[in-house]
């Protein structure tokens, strides 16, 4: 498996654009991606019961779960709009079907932005207009999804699958309000493989509950989340099947794809300085390992301890306390970085010196042995800093 430079339209059929349509000012808002022939599709979406608009249509469309198109805006979340919310996204759903001569049913719509604020459709629409799939770039999808991103999320791999290449490109877009539950912020996902529908859900639901379920920035779960993966099986590989070498290597693909795409969401936690990655073992089953983890990186406490670079290893006990999980509060072992600070929950020596240059890393590893079991889990998330109050209390002016 290598990784490879590229973009969501990497895997073969696949094109991708983005443009600006007036939603933000001098920003890339609005994006298109269409495969040439229809794909088998699979999504996972928010749990939120407060759900977008664009969630409502795309799951309805998703009852036949194959599309050929995901149009996606930034700038207004369509969420909490109302009747007229889901006119707006059948409407963009239906632009964008006639401007690339597909039904309508075989469009994806998704929205990302601020909350409550109508969508100035005639926009969208006039941009839609304006989408060339003859002279298209690519990249500018990946930015046309951001909105207080301070990068682009993107990872394209390939392998050889039943003697054919096979490419897999993920994209994605979250900074605050991360807080997922069945799915991260936003996220695309392409492949050129031959998979059947059934096996790809599958294989999304799992590997979404160890990876984009697995990070949290803020607490929040949006009413936007949704993951979405496009298959158009135009690699020619034979049809991969469960059980075979072929699956393993896809499983594995699909693994890095949506753990980077996780992680990368995580370090751009909005005003984050550090991304901090919560390794938890020897917990009782796989489930309690992760939940610990997560308990672990989402500790306000923790969160604002990394970023003063303190190493104060009671704000993570603490958090493994309340984790609602079988614990032995008498056995934990915990290491920072490389440092061990606890030996069956008791406090050990260590080098200050040492641990603070760990701390001062952009990149913080905590360790946890519960020694109750032979699991393991892993959740990412970032710092708390000063910078997250400024951009989240100024966001919606």
């Amino acid at each position: 498996m290598n990784i490879i430079d590229g973009t969501i339209a990497s895997p073969k059929g696949f094109q991708a654009t983005g443009l600006h349509s007036g939603l933000k000012k001098n920003k890339l808002d609005l994006g298109v991606i269409y495969s040439e022939k229809a794909a088998k599709a699979a999504a996972v979406y928010t749990t939120n019961q407060v759900k977008a608009a664009p969630i409502y249509v795309t799951k309805e469309t998703m009852q036949e779960p194959s599309i050929q198109a995901v149009v996606v805006n930034s700038g207004y979340a369509n969420a909490c709009t109302g009747e007229i919310g889901l006119v707006h996204a059948k409407q963009m759903q239906q632009a964008t079907a006639d401007h690339l001569g597909v039904t309508a049913d075989k469009v994806a719509v998704a929205s990302t932005g601020v909350i409550g604020k109508i969508m100035p459709i005639e926009l969208v629409e006039q941009g839609i207009q304006k989408v060339d799939m003859d002279d298209c770039e690519p990249y500018h999808f990946h930015e046309a999804i951001m909105t207080t991103d301070t990068t682009t999320k993107e990872i394209v791999v390939q392998d050889t699958i039943n003697g054919e290449t096979v490419t897999i490109a993920g994209t994605a877009k979250g900074s605050g309000m991360i807080h997922p539950n069945m799915a991260t912020m936003l996220a695309f996902i392409t492949t050129d493989a031959e998979i059947s529908q059934e096996l790809l859900q599958e294989l999304l639901s799992e590997k979404t509950e160890t990876t984009f379920n697995q990070i949290t920035v803020d607490g929040d779960t949006s009413t936007n989340d949704m993951v979405l993966v496009m298959a158009n099986g135009l690699a020619g590989n034979a049809e991969i099947k469960k059980g075979t070498e072929g699956y393993d290597k896809f499983v594995a693909m699909f693994q890095l794809v949506s753990e980077t795409l996780a992680q990368m969401i995580a370090k751009d936690g909005e005003g984050a300085t550090k991304l901090i990655e919560v390794q938890v073992e020897g917990a009782t089953d796989e489930l309690a390992a992760r939940m610990i983890a997560k308990k672990i990186v989402g500790s306000m406490l923790v969160k604002t301890a990394m970023f003063g670079e303190d190493p104060n290893w009671g704000r993570i006990i603490c958090a493994i306390g309340y984790s609602e999980t079988k614990i032995d509060p008498e056995k934990v072992d915990m290491w920072i970085g490389s440092v061990q600070v606890l030996k069956n929950s008791q406090p050990q020596t260590f080098d200050e010196a040492a641990i603070k240059q760990i701390l001062e890393q952009d990149k913080i590893v905590i360790a946890v042995d519960m020694n109750l079991g032979n699991t393991k889990g892993a959740a990412w998330g970032c710092d708390l800093t000063y910078k997250y109050v400024e951009v989240n209390a100024l966001y919606h002016t």
